[in-house]
């Protein structure tokens, strides 16, 4: 199979504060890409082709092709490479696939609805295109400015949040994500195998206990911060989003528009801040690059 890479750059430069025994620096930071890829199916040729989306999902830009493929014979929907004719990139931004099937080749599409429909580690099942994506937090209201942190409250949270995942004690295994007070007080953890399953447990177990949302919380995620999560904590109002990993570019740039603060890295005597650092008491009011 001949490589088909993705037009778009799988690395990206960006603007943070970076945190360490209470002295600020900003300097140039680089993010893993983040970015939706539909798939598509193209079946026959001529008049009588016609094209079926089969999913979107989150990825690094690169090896497209490799990734499309290698999904379709997971999922059995193609038996392998020789049931494709090739691979052509489209959309404005590249973030569309092609995949052509080759003559004869009928797709197992029955299985799309079936495989699709839910996994425990994936925050995109069941959207099917690029705009259903895109538009979950359409609806969501940016969070108010409150509440101010202390950088020493976020030191806490890595400790506090280890401390209180008893499941991940016992297996070694589970995500957890947690909302805590202004002043670092635990209000809720939730784990799961699938980060995004703990996000949501959270959020029930807060809403459900009587929050209208979670405007003024912390929450604290044990692993990395990808775009879909930062889409739940838009949709809740999270105005502080702080991670034990990295945040990739979506989750950034998911970030800086709906004003919440995003910090990655978090340790008990450093962490970086990626947008939104006026909560935080650092003196920085903003994180653009300098002219």
């Amino acid at each position: 199979m001949a490589a088909v890479l993705s037009p778009i750059d799988p690395l990206r430069a960006h603007r943070i504060a970076a945190v360490t025994g209470g002295r600020v620096v900003q300097r140039d930071d680089t993010l893993a890409v983040e970015e939706p890829l539909e798939i598509r199916l193209r079946v026959g040729a001529g008049v009588n082709s016609g094209e079926r989306t089969v999913t979107v999902t989150m990825r690094t830009p690169g090896a497209d092709a490799e990734l499309a493929l290698g999904l379709l014979v997971a999922e059995r929907v193609i038996d392998g490479p020789r049931d494709v004719a090739g691979y052509r990139h489209c959309g404005r931004h590249g973030n569309v696939l092609k995949v052509q099937l080759a003559a004869g080749v009928e797709p197992r599409l029955s299985q799309l609805a079936r495989n699709f429909a839910s996994t425990a580690s994936c925050g995109l099942c069941g959207k099917a295109t690029l705009d259903a994506v895109m538009g979950v937090s359409g609806g969501a209201r940016a969070p108010a400015a409150t509440p101010r942190v202390a950088p020493g409250v976020l030191h806490r949270l890595p400790r506090a949040l280890r401390e209180a995942q008893p499941l991940f004690d016992s297996t070694g295994g589970l995500h957890a994500v947690a909302a805590f007070s202004e002043s670092g007080e635990r209000l809720a953890l939730r784990e799961d195998i699938g980060r995004h399953n703990a996000f949501d447990k959270l959020v029930g177990a807060m809403l459900g206990a009587g929050a209208a949302d979670l405007s003024q919380c912390i929450v604290a995620l044990s692993g990395r911060a990808g775009f879909e999560l930062l889409q739940k904590a838009a949709v809740v109002r999270v105005p502080i989003v702080v991670a034990v990993g990295a945040p990739s570019s979506l989750a950034v740039e998911l970030a800086e528009r709906w004003g919440i603060t995003l910090v990655g890295f978090l340790r008990e005597s450093s962490f970086n801040v990626y947008t939104h650092p006026q909560r935080l008491g650092l003196g920085v009011a903003s994180l653009a690059v300098p002219a």
